[in-house]
């Protein structure tokens, strides 16, 4: 069974986890409508994006 020479220091350890957090979406709130909606994404309620229509609203 393999065991650790040495102790894991708690630098060592915390570096290993810096990755281990979630990330935050990021939400904006929309210019037209108000709600908040992800940046980079079809606004799927009015189609829009980019302040253009690209598809149709839904109903």
């Amino acid at each position: 069974m393999a065991v650790p020479k040495r102790k894991t220091t708690k630098s060592k350890r915390n570096m290993r986890r810096a990755h281990d957090a979630l990330s935050v979406e990021n939400w904006v709130e929309d210019a037209n409508t108000g709600e908040p909606k992800r940046r980079h994404h079809i606004d799927l309620k009015t189609g829009t994006y980019k302040g253009r229509q690209v598809i149709e609203a839904r109903d």
